[in-house]
């Protein structure tokens, strides 16, 4: 058993997907403290060639909240993001396949923070043919209490895995060691470098997962984009 555990991210990059591509089962936390300046809620998408910024406008809370306990802010206009995305890929190549996948994943009613970016998830995971189920951590009988690498173990032992693959961002955070341990092999996805024509401009690297399925097509995505990447 092969599994992943990461935060949930709203259309996060393609090396996100790669990692669900590449396990048995993939984690997805809930019950972890939503952090303000990173990109949960958030992500960026080409406008005029350039990198540009789009976000789900939260309830204001308290900061010690997690994920599962954020909500959307009531006055989140999802048309007026619709409207932003559309005025930025609308001469995109796949414009038109894409937009009634983004249209099901924005409009959806739903105020929950997690359970709407988990739903995202799902849908682009079904358009892009990955089958791999999505496990919410609250879900799964450990003790939630712990933290870091002690809780990525306490996963790893309840699902039965024998490897577990981290984005290539943590590779300072676990020991090889710690896991061999328990029999368990870690890796680290490091995905390569891809570039693809974006309405003839230099190219824009890293930007969510919508921009690569507006400029390629499902097959080069599947075949070639989602298989682009190392294990270490």
């Amino acid at each position: 058993m092969k599994i992943a555990i990461m935060q949930p991210y709203f259309l996060p990059y393609v090396g996100y997907f790669q990692l669900i591509g590449a396990v048995d089962r993939f984690v997805v936390y809930d019950n972890i403290k939503y952090t303000k300046k990173g990109w949960i809620n958030r992500n960026r998408f080409l406008l005029d060639a350039s990198s540009e910024m789009f976000s789900l406008p939260l309830k204001k809370d308290s900061d010690a909240l997690d994920v599962g306990e954020r909500c959307l802010a009531p006055e989140f206009d999802r048309t007026k993001l619709l409207n932003r995305l559309t005025e930025a890929y609308r001469q995109a190549p796949y414009f038109e396949e894409v937009m009634p996948l983004l249209r099901r994943i924005v409009e959806r009613h739903e105020s929950n923070l997690f359970r709407f970016i988990h739903a995202s998830l799902m849908e682009v995971c079904t358009w892009l043919g990955i089958g791999t189920p999505l496990v919410v951590s609250s879900t799964l009988p450990i003790d939630h209490d712990l933290a870091g690498q002690d809780r990525v173990l306490a996963i790893c032992g309840q699902l039965g895995a024998h490897t577990y693959i981290n984005a290539i961002g943590g590779t300072e955070l676990y020991s090889r060691e710690a896991f061999a341990a328990r029999g368990i092999d870690l890796r680290f996805l490091r995905p390569r470098p891809i570039e693809y024509p974006q309405l003839g401009e230099p190219f824009v690297p890293w930007l969510s997962i919508l921009d690569v399925m507006m400029f390629n097509s499902i097959e080069s995505i599947t075949l070639d984009l989602l298989h682009n990447y190392d294990l270490i």
